[in-house]
């Protein structure tokens, strides 16, 4: 159990670890940020033949790059805030989820590189799975679908591809983790083999009815439990820190998956309530409460962060959830694969060079669909080119794959819970595009409010580490954090969102299936 927190306490720590950079915040009382260090790492992405001849692309990353740039931020930022670690109420973990790591028990080592959430390596044993009958006992447990997406398939892929491991691991030689659990056992020496009931919830392997391990999906996947780590609620005591780390031994007292810290940050609780995270991908949480909300739009039903007194069993929460896999991505693409800009930023004064995309529409399936499509055979495409297009349209057309690809999920949200959504709370790197907002408000004909503090991920592992040891006495004690810096009102004339949405839904279609083999 956390201890309460020392009086001489000033902050509480927050470590972001996401899909292409790890962050380190330190949060004050007020859930503002004091500092912020951030290092990127390599992502190794290749294209491997399937059984069936597809393409299929791998997503990796080096669980060593994670360990080392996140430790670094978290010298870094005590260093850039010149503050002793003893100033240090609490430590929260957020993440990029269902990324999935293979370690030593005995020396922490991993046994092959992490398979990033991206990934679609382990299609082929989806389909293998969904010929055998087993999508709806999955979906009925877990609130997913059997997708590459999630972890449990990536660990059956390993299992199947490096020699000896299922022995190691049946012999308790080897432990899973997603990225937290991985972080955790570093952080405590390894000590700690635990993770929150959001990041479990994203295996394929847990039950959210029961909030448990589920053994029967255990065996279904012939997934060996032995591997599995604890799971506790978000909010509480996880362990301590190697005091050799960073000089103290600090309480590790929040972690939650990125997208449900991020949802817990901006307060996203009550029915109705929506976020959407611009990060890599595009991910929105709407709020179901105590309901569990099973979706016929192909929709996630994902557990909300748990918090409780200590010794007390957390009530249910739960969300919908729609993940769009590109966003940020596909402007990283265009400035890295096409060169149509020099930096990420320069996108928005080169959309707003053109009035309109010009008829060009991007679809922006780069490792296939998201929800509600789930289609992982999809790719990207561009239509509507002519001899008049320029750079300008693409610019405005890729902002548009990005709003359009979220509104497709707030639409299958409201039709699923019944209940209508009247403003979109966002947050995320690419929140900082007035463009990008402004279309966004445009295509879902409601408001769209920016936060002032748009850390909220990492806000959202901070409150939750807070509230664990008393430095925050509640939810509503980071009410600056939470303050709306600016709402982006509709401003299209309605025919002309109906003809976006036309053609969205029509170049959908079109992308889909395309890489199953001819």
């Amino acid at each position: 159990m956390a201890n309460a927190v020392s009086g001489t306490a000033t902050c509480v720590l927050a470590l972001d670890q996401g899909t292409t950079s790890s962050r380190a915040i330190l949060f004050d009382r007020d859930g503002l940020p004091l500092a912020v260090a951030q290092e990127e790492f390599p992502q190794h992405a290749r294209e491997v033949a399937g059984p069936d001849g597809e393409d299929l692309a791998i997503v990796e990353h080096d669980p060593e790059d994670i360990w080392r740039t996140q430790l670094s931020c978290c010298r870094r930022v005590l260093a850039d805030a010149r503050l002793p670690a003893t100033q240090v109420a609490a430590v929260g973990i957020t993440n990029q989820r269902e990324t999935t790591i293979l370690w030593e028990r005995a020396t922490g080592r991993p046994v092959a590189p992490a398979i990033v959430w991206q990934s679609r390596v382990s299609a082929p044993i989806c389909r293998r799975l969904e010929a055998a009958g087993s999508g709806p006992e999955v979906r009925r447990r877990t609130g997913l679908l059997l997708d590459p997406y999630f972890s449990a398939t990536k660990i059956v892929y390993l299992l199947e591809t490096v020699a000896g491991l299922r022995d190691r691991c049946t012999r308790g030689e080897i432990l899973f983790g997603t990225v937290d659990t991985f972080l955790l056992w570093r952080l405590t020496g390894g000590r700690v083999h635990a993770t929150d009931v959001t990041n479990a919830s994203r295996t394929l392997l847990f039950d959210i009815h029961e909030l448990a391990w589920s053994d029967e999906l255990c065996r279904l996947f012939d997934v060996p439990r032995e591997i599995l780590p604890e799971v506790r609620p978000s909010s509480g005591f996880f362990g301590e820190l190697d005091p050799a780390l960073l000089g103290a031994a600090l309480p590790v007292t929040g972690c939650a998956g990125d997208q449900e810290a991020a949802a817990f940050g901006q307060g996203i609780d009550e029915p109705g309530d929506a976020k959407t995270t611009y990060g890599t991908g595009a991910f929105l949480m709407f709020a179901t409460g105590e309901r569990l909300v099973v979706s016929n739009r192909g929709l996630l039903t994902t557990p909300a962060c748990s918090t409780a007194p200590p010794g007390e069993r957390p009530p249910p929460r739960y969300c919908l959830e729609g993940s769009v896999f590109v966003a940020g991505a596909l402007v990283s693409w265009l400035r890295d694969g096409l060169g149509l800009f020099d930096q990420a930023a320069d996108i928005e004064a080169l959309a707003s060079s053109a009035d309109s995309s010009a008829g060009v529409v991007i679809v922006p399936a780069l490792t296939g669909l998201g929800g509600p499509h789930w289609d992982p055979t999809a790719r990207g495409l561009m239509i509507g080119l002519s001899r008049a297009t320029t750079r300008g349209h693409i610019a405005r057309a890729a902002l548009e794959a990005i709003a359009l690809s979220v509104a497709e999920v707030v639409d299958a949200m409201q039709a699923d819970s019944g209940t209508p959504l009247t403003r979109l709370r966002v947050d995320g790197g690419a929140t900082a595009n007035d463009l990008l907002m402004q279309i966004q408000a445009d295509v879902l004909d409601i408001p769209v409010e920016r936060p002032a503090v748009r850390e909220t991920t990492a806000l959202g592992a901070a409150l939750l580490a807070g509230l664990a040891v008393g430095f925050y006495a509640d939810s509503a004690a980071v009410a600056p954090a939470r303050r709306v810096e600016r709402t982006f009102e509709p401003a299209i004339d309605p025919a002309a969102r109906r003809r976006l949405l036309a053609a969205w839904a029509d170049a959908i279609e079109r992308s889909k299936r395309w890489a199953v083999p001819r």
